[in-house]
């Protein structure tokens, strides 16, 4: 990124602050081909749904720092929550100890997952891609330690993202999603459509037929699979899921990292959906976009594989920052936020209003289809030729929407007020609408 740093993006002659031209060429930018992207705009601030920049522009937060601000930056009570803890115990290890605040975390998620009555032991990481790994391999060893040693593969579906590392990636689309590249690099996993439909329901029944022997688990994103697409489907596939892992003695895996803490319209997507999982994964929003912080949650049925005198039968992991009193603390206080604020019904109205705001989408030139799912607004394009270009069109608007593959789409803090996400969706359109 050499030769770009002494000005702001998209803003010429602005110079930038002097760590920005010092540091930028020494950091690994996420999801970038750092020799031709951009160089990213340079925040000094949030609040709110929004981003201050250091040249003086203020954007509207379109996706809520990748779906995690659901409160809104700088929310006073997590801060104050932060601010407590800090003052008395920044980072214990999780291991030989425990702390009052993460407790008191694992107890309340575990209410939280009712009707799922039987997820009831959560186990703490740092990132939602690491619960996942968790999950699997807590999947995994349920049956090596039920003395069933076969059962070591995973039934997961095209269009799925379920994190960046390794045992995430190959459970993730193989074959049209962001990890493409290190396909053969991983253990092979069955992948196949979403039982959406007749055809797809008979060619997820057969892969069950063939590989259940070999199967530890079925993973899905539920009822929206995010990065892979934001691909909505209905209750129905789910529980024909629920029905299909009883009938061969799987375990079912939901991955609500996205979906989890109100994105789709109620706390969790599988409470809508009326089936309970054996393991779900969470993170995200669970601090409330402040710290990191995420949870695998399994049922009794997956802790009684591991309830036992075996020294091999413990689950061999443990995170160095897992359950980090700061960042429990800041769940704490997020959760407190969901029963004293009206976060649900915030939702229900954005809802309405991304599908006001973006449904005139639908007659553009060029888009696919448009459609809603609680705070989850999707504009699906043919094609996006240049996605920088697009980000940049945005960012000249006044808004940071991020879209990624033809994908242009709005996850917004549930606390965002109805000029702001009014603005969005403007800009959605506008940009839409305008000429490349």
């Amino acid at each position: 990124m050499s030769g770009n740093t002494s000005e702001i993006n998209n803003k010429p002659g602005a110079a930038a602050p002097a760590w920005y031209a010092e540091g930028l060429d020494h950091v690994w930018l996420p999801y970038a081909r750092m020799k031709s992207a951009p160089p990213p705009l340079v925040a000094v601030a949030t609040s709110g749904s929004r981003i201050r920049l250091a040249d003086g522009r203020e954007l509207i937060d379109g996706i809520a720092a990748w779906w995690t601000a659901c409160h809104g930056y700088n929310h006073p009570h997590i801060r104050a929550a932060i601010e407590r803890q800090l003052a008395v115990m920044p980072h214990v290890m999780f291991a030989g100890l425990v702390h009052e605040q993460a407790l008191i975390l694992a107890r309340r998620l575990s209410a939280l997952t009712a009707p799922a009555e039987k997820l009831d032991r959560v186990f703490f990481s740092d990132s939602g891609s690491v619960a996942v790994e968790v999950a699997l391999k807590m999947a995994a060893q349920y049956w090596l330690n039920r003395g069933v040693c076969s059962r070591n593969r995973f039934l997961a579906f095209s269009g799925a993202y379920h994190g960046d590392t390794s045992g995430a990636m190959a459970v993730s689309d193989p074959v049209h999603g962001m990890h493409a590249p290190y396909r053969g690099l991983f253990p092979e996993q069955i992948t196949v459509d979403l039982p959406t439909d007749e055809a797809s329901a008979a060619a997820f029944m057969a892969a069950l037929e063939r590989h259940a022997d070999a199967l530890a688990a079925i993973i899905v994103e539920p009822l929206v699979q995010g990065a892979g697409g934001m691909i909505f489907h209905d209750a129905a596939v789910l529980q024909r899921l629920r029905a299909a892992a009883d009938r061969y003695e799987l375990l079912l895996i939901f991955d609500e990292i996205f979906t989890g803490f109100g994105r789709t319209g109620s706390l969790f997507a599988f409470q809508e959906a009326g089936v309970a999982p054996d393991i779900v994964t969470v993170s995200k929003a669970l601090t409330g976009g402040t710290l990191p912080l995420a949870a695998t949650i399994a049922s009794q049925r997956v802790v009684d594989a591991f309830w036992s005198d075996e020294s091999d039968h413990a689950l061999m992991h443990g995170p160095t920052f897992m359950a980090n009193p700061l960042a429990c603390a800041a769940a704490n206080a997020s959760l407190d936020l969901f029963e004293r604020e009206p976060r649900l019904d915030q939702v229900a109205k954005i809802s309405r209003a991304l599908t006001a705001g973006l449904e005139p989408c639908r007659t553009l030139p060029g888009v696919k289809d448009v459609r809603v799912k609680g705070a989850i607004g999707v504009v699906e394009l043919d094609r996006i030729e240049n996605l920088n270009a697009l980000r940049q069109r945005f960012i000249a608007e006044g808004v940071f929407i991020r879209p990624f593959g033809n994908i242009v789409y709005l996850t917004p803090a549930f606390t965002i007020a109805e000029k702001e996400l009014a603005r969005l969706t403007d800009a959605v359109r506008r940009v839409l609408a305008a000429p490349a």
